[in-house]
């Protein structure tokens, strides 16, 4: 059990992560952080801009120097706790565990967010002093391995077995990349890395073996189709041990905007074919051009996708989804360290030994750091062969919190189409531009009061073709599931143009999200689109609950299109 109060010495402290780490905690009023680094004017400077935003926890600055001797440091900081979040550890020369040793020899907890796989699985050979000195000494606290696994427990509860995992991460284009990630990266890319492929264990092509991947929490807007390249993390290497029927792992990394991420690939296939000796010495350019390469949204995320067999044995595939909006993604990797100080506070330091820490936290410990951050999460599981288009594209978790009146329309009956009968207002476009594609589509004329009448049925395709009836006035669409760089969305085609959209539940219904867009099978801009708002609702009635839509289409150099609104009931 930890003594009242708990003193925490972050190495790195005003460093990109160890900033990260000391900000998650500085609402902790029984906690002290020493923040340690070799600019006790750095240090300072950071305690107090910290100290002015949060206040609650007791800061102190160190100057500190990893490389000089560490005893007589450690010793005068006086921790309970010290966590090692400086880096790249793939580089860490001839003596990469120097703070551990030291720690070790004055009995300090350790914990570091190391993310090179050899220097993880190192650590395993100081368990017996760990646990003869009784202190935990963790490795590998961070996304990349401690997220992977929680998320992998999370998902397998009553599995038999789990037999592939994959795993990616798509950072912000706007968060600030350390130099030291960058220079882990470019000491690996191009390089053989350790993985298990087909139930053996061989070597796999950093930064040049590439996968897409969709990341789209239930419900959520998702991240846009992203590219991800095998990053050599320690995953591929303390993942496979947890679960003995494992036969694939692998993991990505999807650096956008994706132009500055296939520059990256085709200088890594120059280290590959021994054209290039190494990308390090081009670290300093990749943190340089992290800085000023900036554009896209401002979201990042997380996907871990496991294979296996479920508890009657059967095959089963779910994934675990995670976007976070704006600043709040770079927090993520340094959660791991703040969620296991806190459980520290609390009492319930981890057990005595060395190892990597992928026991050590189970997703609901990261609850309390993703609650108040705009950080979304969800599950979705492989959809049988009768579940409805839009709770496939949506995923059944959001689906099933969607009001009955609105699944049921999008349910279609086994035995024959779905006809749903109601009321519109519909106001045109006036423009020649909007007159003309009002015409090409048979969008309805302006009017009040207008009986409607939409029947949906199956096409061969597993797709749903919707006729909608405007007093006489028919148009047509077919509706898909998106496939491809349209995974997670839904493909709405009127003739040769086709509209992939999102499915995004929030407190006001269901709102469709544009995302791609085709013509004849030619991928378009966006801002060439035209723009379309799109939302479903249910209204309660005296009747019962009545499905609602407000749809307004319109575009930059026609203006409106058309607007529609009005209710369904079952016909």
């Amino acid at each position: 059990m930890s003594k009242p109060g708990l003193r925490v010495l972050i190495i790195g402290g005003y460093g990109t992560f160890g900033g990260r780490i000391a900000t998650l905690l500085a609402d902790e009023p029984g906690l002290t952080l020493v923040i340690a680094g070799r600019s006790a004017g750095k240090a300072a400077t950071f305690c107090a801009a910290l100290a002015r935003a949060r206040g609650a926890t007791r800061l102190s600055a160190l100057a500190f120097d990893r490389d000089g001797d560490l005893t007589p440091q450690l010793s005068a900081a006086a921790p309970d706790l010290v966590i090692d979040a400086t880096g790249p550890f793939q580089v860490y020369g001839d003596a990469p565990y120097r703070v551990v040793q030291a720690c070790l020899d004055l009995g300090l907890p350790y914990l570091d967010l190391a993310d090179g796989a050899d220097f993880v699985m190192g650590i395993q050979a100081f368990d017996g002093a760990a646990r003869a000195r009784g202190v935990p000494v963790l490795s590998g606290v961070s996304s990349f391995p401690v997220l992977t696994a929680a998320a992998v427990r999370h998902l397998t509860p009553g599995w038999t077995a789990v037999t592939g995992i994959t795993a990616g991460v798509a950072p912000s284009p706007y968060a600030v990349v350390g130099a030291n990630v960058l220079r882990a990266i470019a000491s690996y890319a191009g390089r053989p890395v350790p993985l298990m492929r087909d139930g053996a264990w061989t070597q796999g092509q950093a930064m040049t073996e590439v996968r897409r991947r969709t990341i789209a929490p239930p419900g959520v807007l998702p991240l846009r189709n992203t590219r991800f390249a095998l990053v050599e993390v320690p995953d591929l290497r303390v993942l496979p041990p947890l679960w003995p029927e494992m036969r694939d792992i692998w993991v990505g990394a999807g650096t956008r905007p994706e132009s500055v991420h296939r520059v990256m690939t085709t200088l890594a296939w120059l280290v590959r074919l021994k054209v290039l000796p190494s990308l390090l010495p081009l670290a300093p350019l990749f943190h340089w051009g992290a800085g000023i390469l900036r554009w896209g949204e401002h979201r990042g995320g997380m996907v871990v996708e496991v294979t296996g067999r479920d508890a009657e044995g059967r095959p089963a595939t779910r994934s675990w989804h995670m976007v976070a909006e704006g600043d709040d993604g770079p927090y993520i990797p340094a959660m791991p360290a703040a969620a296991l100080v806190r459980r520290w506070l609390a009492g319930l330091p981890p057990p005595a030994g060395a190892r990597a820490a992928v026991t050590d936290l189970e997703l609901a410990d990261y609850q309390p750091l993703f609650a108040p951050r705009d950080i979304h999460t969800g599950v979705r599981d492989t959809p049988g062969p009768e579940t409805p288009l839009f709770a496939q594209v949506m995923g059944t978790e959001a689906w099933d919190r969607q009001p009955a009146a609105w699944r049921a329309l999008h349910t279609l009956p086994t035995d024959g189409p779905g006809i749903w009968r109601g009321c519109a207002a519909v106001t045109r476009g006036r423009s020649p531009l909007a007159r003309l594609a009002a015409l090409v589509v048979g969008f309805p004329p302006s009017g009040t009061d207008v009986p409607v009448t939409v029947t949906l049925s199956r096409t061969a395709e597993d797709g749903e073709l919707w006729v909608r009836d405007f007093a006489g006035r028919r148009f047509a669409s077919r509706q898909s599931l998106g496939r491809g760089r349209n995974e997670h969305l839904v493909v709405e085609s009127f003739g040769p143009a086709a509209f992939a959209m999102a499915l995004v539940a929030n407190a006001d219904g269901v709102t469709l999200v544009l995302r791609r867009w085709t013509l004849f099978g030619l991928p378009l801009p966006l801002w060439l689109a035209p723009r379309s708002d799109a939302t479903e609702t249910v209204a309660s009635t005296p009747g019962g609950d009545r499905f609602h839509f407000n749809v307004r289409l319109s575009h930059p150099l026609a203006g409106l299109i058309v607007h529609y609104r009005g209710w369904l009931g079952p016909g």
